[in-house]
């Protein structure tokens, strides 16, 4: 169905008298909705058509996504078609070869997918309804052309939100003291420039200070899970500053290259079926790994990532890996060819497979606790056990030429509870700092946890893991909204226009 093949119609072809906006014309409120093949599809509309109308078929199988987009995209032209065959469900988010087989051996009745399809139906007529009728009438109520959308306003009013707290920031000072022991640095902070200076001046008067508690543990950290579509768009934001149309770009590219896998995805999870494919893909990625990092230091085990595979959190499409179905056909020089984007996206995505088959991180955490003069300062160290994935994504940030200043936690000497140690104090002023612009990194998550913080439960509840729009349209729409005039962009911030403040002050509250 090449996407979309039919959406619903503009209100122009409903009535010839809404080509002119008017005020008294609102709500345009269809009693019958109209679908409409755009003419560039209509060749392959005809086509289905064709077939879908034929008499030599006993059924017809929906084979689109498993998801709400998938059926609506199946329904529409098999309505437009005037089918009249029997659907059959294809319902399956694996394409490794078992699981398309066992999906044909088991197909569905159609009809038990009705709901899903309303409820795509339900959100595209919301779409239209919001859209249509709402961008004429404040654009005719007020003289300038405000386009609306059920995502995209909300999302302007992410950007107008996040801009006046920025502006209206105050900053407030506070203290920082920084206990000098010698062999490691504790810490303590005052709100009070007074109280900070006697503390100062209590502690050095003493000379020394006591070690109080000493608290060690070893702990563990997990690979990060795989990408989805817009994790993926946060971490080339952040690495590349690519925007999240430019991301979705590559990564399409990539898949229709038999590279990676179908990047519209919203899991960060692999299906069961598809462990045993990742498992034989892996010799053909570890060449790659080698040519160019140069290292072959490695241990990759397939029992590592159970922590990412799991069936119920895949819904179309499970998350995006370096495509198992082809892997025989990798090799470094056909990588490093391609196109700038293209290739730093595929890496991102490698090595979060490969950080996955990595073991966990291990390392020794210290905290410790010094009283000098009364004052309590804290000390915190980190010591290595074993880097697991860590090694992996450290050989990942030259490959694709990031350079980052290293951050470690400090590692603290051994001490022991009650002993006594030297000590300097000194004070530094430092002061509050306001919320960073958006990125689109930063407001691509914002969309994603969307509605978390709404004050009526009942449509926090309702809005529970879903967020402002989807993966595959979140891009669509903050370029929608640079392209609006409601955004600009500087350096990596976007940053909303007196348009989207203008916009915002007139819209209504719950829109």
């Amino acid at each position: 169905c090449l996407g979309h093949l039919a959406e619903y119609a503009a209100p122009e072809h409903y009535d010839e008298r809404y080509e002119n906006w008017r005020f008294e014309d609102l709500p345009i409120l269809p009693v019958e909705w109209k679908l409409l093949v755009h003419n560039t599809k209509k060749p392959q509309f005809n086509v289905l058509r064709k077939l879908l109308r034929s008499k030599k078929f006993d059924y017809v199988v929906n084979a689109c996504d498993a998801g709400r987009e998938g059926e609506a995209i199946f329904r529409r032209v098999y309505a437009l078609a005037g089918s009249k065959l029997p659907i059959k469900r294809l319902w399956i988010s694996s394409m490794e070869d078992a699981a398309i087989q066992q999906g044909f051996e088991n197909l569905r009745d159609g009809a038990a997918y009705d709901n899903l399809f309303a409820a795509s139906e339900c959100r595209a007529k919301a779409d239209w309804l919001i859209g249509m009728n709402l961008t004429r009438l404040y654009t005719k109520v007020y003289g300038t052309k405000l386009p609306i959308g059920r995502v995209k306003t909300p999302t302007v009013a992410l950007l107008v939100q996040r801009d006046q707290e920025i502006k209206n920031f105050v900053k407030t000072p506070y203290y920082s003291l920084t206990a000098d022991c010698g062999t490691f640095k504790a810490y303590a902070q005052m709100d009070d420039k007074d109280a900070a200076e006697a503390a100062a001046a209590a502690g050095n008067a003493a000379g020394t200070a006591l070690i109080k508690t000493v608290d060690t543990s070893e702990k563990s950290e997990r690979p990060p899970l795989l990408y989805d579509l817009t994790s993926l768009q946060q971490d080339a934001n952040q690495y590349f500053g690519y925007t999240a149309k430019q991301t979705l770009e590559a990564a399409q590219s990539l898949y229709m290259k038999k590279l990676t896998t179908y990047p519209r995805t919203d899991s960060q999870y692999l299906t069961t079926d598809a462990v045993g494919n990742v498992q034989a893909m892996i010799p053909s990625l570890i060449p790659i790994l080698e040519e160019t990092t140069n290292w072959n230091d490695y241990s990759f085990d397939i029992s590592n990532m159970t922590y990412a595979v799991n069936d119920s959190k895949v819904n179309d499409h499970h998350a995006i890996i370096p495509d198992f179905n082809y892997s025989r056909n990798f090799s470094t020089e056909l990588i490093t060819d391609l196109p700038t984007s293209e290739k730093n996206v595929f890496f991102l995505v490698l090595f979060r497979l490969l950080s996955a088959l990595s073991a966990k991180h291990l390392y020794s955490a210290t905290t410790i606790t010094i009283d000098a003069a009364g004052t309590q300062y804290i000390a915190h160290g980190k010591t290595d056990i074993e880097p697991g994935f860590t090694a992996v994504l450290a050989k990942m940030k030259p490959v694709i030429g990031i350079t980052e200043k290293p951050t470690s936690t400090p590692t603290l000497p051994p001490l022991q509870e009650g002993e006594m140690c030297s000590v300097n104090i000194t004070i530094q002023q430092k002061f509050t700092q306001p919320p960073r612009a958006y990125t689109e990194k930063t407001l691509l998550e914002a969309m994603r946890v969307g509605g978390c913080t709404i004050d009526d439960p009942l449509i926090r509840e309702a809005m529970r893991d879903k967020g402002l729009g989807t993966p595959a349209t979140r891009a669509d729409i903050i370029e929608e909204i640079k392209r609006n005039g409601y955004a600009e962009v500087s350096g990596r911030s976007l940053i909303p226009t007196n348009l989207a403040y203008a916009m915002i002050s007139v819209v209504a509250e719950p829109i």
